[in-house]
């Protein structure tokens, strides 16, 4: 059965307050197309998490839409901090619990093989599970190894209630290939009530299939499919095109205050009706045709 949709409509679908798991890592794979949406349809109330805090969550966030992070710290690359997220926490507007980036992807897995709650030695010793015990009671806490006696730090699993995820090829019924790094995207999926997809690339079931190794995400777990070209612009998709260094550039200049950013939204999200006239505004296809990817490097 065919899940092709709009983006719109894959969008309508989340109600506010919900809690989305987002793909994006940093500045790679963020499902900035779908950000823009969700700022533009007034969604708000939400709980954004990521196992690294990226470009996507940063705009929702200064954008008004996200309530409460779960994350293992962030950035955008070398281009710097996540300036929205930090004047969130700074300001109080913003609940951050922030984990090691192993914790949030332990606590996806948790949910994804059902289990209570799930060991972890990295946080052991650690700063982070003593600010985590302070700030943050119920999702951290300890048990005694019934085999050793020995104490070990456990932590609750993550229940998103969509995993949001940027993909190269999908097939109209949610079976989808990830090229390069996937990072927690496994985990966020099968931790998740359900999924949409935002493709660059929708092929058949047939040409999917030839492949059936690579499938990393079955259509089992999708409710929605959205084929869209350069849905994570300006940030990178391996094997599609590069990031925008100039575009990330200027979302920085324009986090520096709030009145910046509201201007930079102006442009790219309330100034321009969907994601076909946003890539227009960002130069359209001779720009975004220098950024695609070699198809020997992949980058």
């Amino acid at each position: 059965m065919s899940k092709l949709t709009s983006l719109t409509e894959a969008v309508a679908s989340i109600p506010s307050g919900s809690h989305l798991a987002l793909s994006g890592f940093a500045i790679t794979r963020c499902v900035m197309a779908f950000a823009r949406e969700v700022i533009r349809q007034g969604i708000k109330g939400l709980t954004v998490s990521q196992c690294v805090g990226a470009m996507d969550a940063d705009l929702l966030v200064g954008a008004g839409a996200v309530e409460r992070i779960i994350y293992g710290g962030g950035s955008l690359d070398k281009f710097g901090r996540l300036a929205c997220v930090n004047r969130g926490i700074e300001n109080g507007t913003l609940a951050a619990e922030e984990y090691s980036s192993l914790s949030v992807t332990f606590r996806y897995l948790a949910a994804s093989i059902g289990l209570p709650f799930i060991p972890i030695r990295s946080l052991r010793g650690s700063d982070l599970m003593v600010q985590l015990k302070e700030r943050n009671g119920t999702d951290l806490a300890s048990v005694i190894d019934p085999f050793t006696g020995e104490q070990w730090p456990v932590l609750k699993p993550l229940h998103p209630d969509v995993a949001v995820v940027q993909v190269q090829v999908a097939d109209a019924e949610g079976n989808a290939w990830i090229m390069g790094p996937r990072w927690d995207n496994t985990e966020q999926v099968r931790a998740s009530r359900r999924t949409i997809l935002i493709a660059e690339r929708i092929v058949s079931n047939e040409v999917i299939r030839q492949n059936p190794e690579r499938i990393v995400i079955p259509g089992l777990f999708v409710s929605h499919v959205v084929e869209l070209p350069f849905a994570a612009h300006p940030t990178s998709v391996y094997q599609a095109y590069d990031y925008d260094a100039g575009q990330i550039e200027a979302y920085v200049e324009a986090t520096r205050s709030p009145e910046a950013l509201q201007a930079y939204l102006d442009q790219t999200v309330f100034g321009v009706r969907d994601h076909w006239e946003y890539l227009e505004c960002m130069g359209g296809l001779k720009h975004l045709s220098a950024l695609q990817a070699d198809p020997l490097l992949g980058y």
